[in-house]
């Protein structure tokens, strides 16, 4: 009978160095993305006024996207074999995106969820130089994928406040 307590080396062609580089930067993504999911479903509950319906919706289908990159980004965190982040607390520390202390009308929603949408860009595009190093094309391609999602909807945003 095997001891359970005991795991197993991980041996992906990645130094352990790296993968604790590469998952605290993407923890950070992860808490910004996960922090911008909160502030788009408050605003999903929130909106009031003549763009209503068209915000309602618009930020459903933002924040449903979230949440399934969340999921995503933790489970490459985990598959690099650290822990990922998960609680309000470690979000909080981690984040660069700022919570509201504030019930902002439809059009600061707006301005902030294309800030938001902008910091988790950035705060991805942070990562590429360890990414590189690291020879990580897994963590490329989400990086890459997430900063597709992320420009595209800062974009669309921004243009319904010109």
């Amino acid at each position: 009978m095997s001891d359970t307590s005991q795991t197993m080396s991980i041996d992906i062609g990645i130094s352990d160095a790296d993968r604790k580089e590469l998952a605290a930067g993407l923890s950070k993504v992860l808490a910004d993305s996960y922090t911008l999911y909160l502030k788009t479903h408050n605003y999903h509950w929130n909106v009031v006024g003549p763009m209503f319906n068209t915000l309602h919706l618009m930020f459903e289908e933002q924040y449903n996207e979230l949440a399934l990159a969340v999921d995503q980004i933790a489970e490459r965190i985990r598959a690099l074999g650290e822990p990922a982040p998960g609680t309000y607390r470690e979000f909080a520390e981690l984040s660069a995106i700022e919570e509201d202390t504030d019930r902002p009308d439809a059009t600061e929603m707006i301005r902030r969820l294309v800030v938001g949408q902008e910091t988790v860009a950035r705060t991805a595009r942070s990562m590429f130089d360890v990414v590189e190093r690291a020879d990580d094309q897994p963590t490329a391609d989400l990086l890459t994928q997430r900063l597709q999602v992320h420009e595209k909807t800062a974009w669309m945003l921004r243009s319904m406040l010109a």
